[in-house]
């Protein structure tokens, strides 16, 4: 096929992660944001890797599967959601019958445990980013989620189905104040301009609430920025919130890449942390924390994981890719003594912190790359927990790591295409899935969270 050329097609099947398979004529093309049994209409897009890719141009006729009446009303616009317009329950299927298909050559079927939903299905996230723009060029200021495929236009999100209630109302307060002000937003492409992103997080139990601005440097004078702000707060403070409004930050971000981060922490109110409860144990959350962007999932999560464990008692617990040592903690109070192993500093500092708030004298954290640390600790590991990031284990650091040969690793994962690709190592080690299962921790959105227990074999 041609590139640029039209066709229709009936969506078969999705691959991880929201990959369509459109069969025409003799070849296979993958699409993006469509569902099962949807026919469409799309354009023969790249060959990427021998795969003929295609790009959603019209759904002509819908799937059986879509029978939510009333779904986000930015759905198909924000390039958030995939999933609003099918039940959970269909949602629930249709990941755990991805993640099958990508690890069953390593987990048979009768050791697969199949999918655990999330406690919560809509208003689940705990944390947003959202970012300034404009949706159209040159239209008026806007603040939220980067639209369908762009990497410039923003959609205004006062509707989203996925975030905290608070979070909307925060937001709208913040646009308003903002487009009344007349403050430009910042050009990604030009460097110029003012308005970044807005950083909202909460807390689940304690519904402690921290909100940051972020903005370039380009004000010109402080004394108007310095009114502009005390506005903000007065007007943020007086918000009919859920939860209980913990601190207010402005943090300036001269960096030409688009991330949320700070050059400088200004805290205008409060304090620049939040207190979150999970099982029992109290965490110190700052503006960057990792944490779980699903409390009440997270709890699953880690329950399943304590599980899986099995007998940790007087025995010693390596937690590779700890972040900010929720997990760690957690293992610590029915183990030996836990040692966890993560390279941002600031995420380990939060770890120690909280070690000490929960009480817990058995948790050692130490910061650095998990290829290079794992070579200065002399105590050897019982059991093994890995949660690394998207893009799994260093293809350096997995010899080590299955150079201990521990009976038993644990093995949590945001990403099930990275997690097949290491399991064909772990299985050539002589490690086998014994048991294994989905925790969805992201409902209405292709994401999922996949942990297996990996026994070695005499």
């Amino acid at each position: 096929m041609k590139k640029g050329e039209i066709f229709d097609g009936m969506v078969e099947r999705l691959d991880f992660p929201n990959k369509g398979m459109v069969q025409t004529g003799e070849e296979t093309v993958m699409v993006k944001y469509v569902l099962p049994g949807q026919k469409i209409r799309a354009a023969v897009g790249k060959r990427r890797k021998g795969k003929q890719e295609g790009r959603l141009l019209e759904v002509l006729e819908k799937s059986p599967l879509e029978t939510v009446k009333n779904p986000c009303r930015h759905f198909g616009v924000c390039g958030g959601c995939v999933y609003q317009t099918i039940s959970y329950e269909e949602q629930l299927k249709i990941k755990e019958n991805m993640v099958k298909k990508l690890i069953q050559e390593f987990c048979p079927e009768s050791v697969f445990e199949g999918i655990v939903a999330s406690p919560l299905s809509s208003y689940y996230r705990n944390k947003m980013e959202y970012s300034f723009g404009d949706e159209v060029k040159d239209g008026p200021l806007m603040l939220g989620m980067h639209k369908r495929g762009s990497f410039h236009d923003i959609v205004t999100v006062e509707d989203c189905r996925i975030a905290d209630h608070d979070f909307r109302t925060i937001l709208l307060k913040v646009l308003n104040l903002c487009r009344e002000e007349g403050l430009p937003f910042y050009r990604k492409m030009k460097h110029t301009g003012y308005l970044r992103h807005l950083l909202v997080r909460k807390a689940w139990k304690t519904g402690e609430i921290l909100v940051a601005l972020v903005t370039s440097g380009q004000w010109e004078s402080s004394g108007a920025e310095a009114v502009f702000f005390e506005r903000l707060v007065c007007n943020i403070k007086r918000l009919p919130l859920q939860g209980t409004l913990a601190g207010i930050l402005h943090m300036k971000n001269d960096s030409l890449s688009d991330v949320v981060k700070s050059d400088k922490t200004t805290l205008l109110y409060g304090r620049d942390f939040f207190y979150e409860e999970l099982l029992g144990l109290r965490f110190t959350i700052t503006p960057f924390s990792f944490f779980q962007t699903n409390s009440s999932g997270a709890e699953v999560l880690y329950q399943r994981v304590r599980e899986y464990l099995g007998e940790t008692k007087g025995r010693l617990v390596y937690d590779l890719y700890s972040g900010t040592g929720t997990i760690a903690q957690i293992v610590a109070p029915v183990a030996g003594k836990v040692i966890g192993v993560e390279i941002i500093e600031e995420a380990v500092a939060a770890a120690r912190e909280n070690a000490s708030l929960n009480g817990l004298s058995n948790c050692q954290f130490l910061a650095g790359d998990v290829l290079t640390v794992l070579d200065s600790i002399e105590e050897k590991p019982d059991l093994i927990i890995l949660d690394p990031p998207r893009e799994g284990i260093h293809p350096k650091a997995l010899p080590k790591i299955l150079a201990y040969g521990v009976e038993t690793i644990v093995y949590i994962s945001c990403k099930p295409t990275s997690l097949a690709r290491d399991l064909k190592e772990f299985s050539s080690a002589g490690y086998k899935v014994r048991r294994a299962c989905c925790v969805d921790m992201f409902p209405g959105t292709a994401n999922v969270e996949t942990v297996c227990l990996l026994s070695k074999t005499n």
